[in-house]
């Protein structure tokens, strides 16, 4: 189905003097937007697999080469930049607050609430998701359905090397104020994240709720519920606290996600 696109941007991706011929031009413009109507994803899940789509990533970087600067003006405001906003929110069914912005090549499902944030080309965000005041959803970063990003959460973008996974939020996540998650860190479907989290691909991860700690990198288990921790480290000049993050409890089952959410929210004490 994606054969002839596959073919010209792995043409392109090795031969950047295609970028020059209209048909190259036209290929990699038409999957900027299908990515931006949500025909196709920068990362789709295979089973319990992430999959990068290279070839989608691939055509998202050749697009900046070939897009001239434009001035973009709305209302009083005025932009200077080679890729557009998003358009017809009242079509997609995407509830958009002043001064929220979510560029051209990034997919939003319906039923979406922007507060004043930024959502960047390549990525996608799920229905009936928040991205709250100040938000950031970096570029081909995945957040799934009725996903809550608190006030000021930072989540990472990824271009290159292609073959890297962009940041990936699941269903149902809540991630609380000021949290940062970077680096293609997964964050697994009911995990609750308090506020100011930092969550790298280097973060030491432990599940504290055992009598003895188990320690993730990269992603943080389905329905966890996460608090900002630190563990000492020692160095030349002596012995620190470097941050890392603590596995506190799980989220219990429950049919109502906002009920088992105040719940885990409780039960913990976690800062939102």
């Amino acid at each position: 189905m994606w054969d002839k696109y596959i073919e010209t941007i792995e043409a392109a991706w090795e031969d950047r003097s295609l970028l020059q011929k209209e048909d190259t031009q036209n290929c990699i413009r038409e999957v900027i937007e299908m990515l931006d109507k949500g025909k196709v994803r920068v990362a789709e899940k295979n089973g319990d697999e992430w999959v990068v789509n290279q070839w989608v990533k691939k055509a998202v970087i050749l697009y900046f080469p070939i897009q001239g600067m434009e001035t973009i003006e709305v209302g009083s405001l005025e932009f200077h930049d080679k890729i557009a906003t998003k358009k017809n929110y009242k079509e997609l069914g995407v509830r958009v607050v002043p001064h929220a912005v979510a560029r051209y090549g990034s997919f939003l499902s319906k039923g979406a609430i922007l507060m004043p944030s930024y959502v960047n080309i390549g990525a996608w965000v799920g229905e009936n998701t928040m991205v709250d005041t100040w938000a950031t959803v970096g570029s081909c970063a995945q957040i799934g359905s009725n996903v809550h990003l608190s006030g000021g959460v930072g989540i990472g973008g990824v271009l290159e090397p292609v073959g890297a996974t962009p940041v990936i939020i699941e269903d149902n996540c809540f991630v609380g104020s000021r949290c940062i998650v970077v680096e293609g860190v997964r964050v697994e479907e009911g995990a609750v994240l308090g506020a100011n989290v930092v969550l790298t691909k280097s973060t030491k991860i432990y599940d504290v709720t055992g009598e003895e700690e188990v320690e993730y990198k990269g992603y943080i288990p389905a329905n966890s519920v996460v608090i900002p921790g630190t563990r000492m480290k020692k160095f030349p000049a002596g012995e620190y606290g470097v941050p890392c993050a603590l596995i506190i409890g799980k989220r219990k089952p429950s049919t109502d996600l906002k009920t088992s959410l105040n719940d885990a929210l409780r039960e913990y004490g976690v800062s939102v």
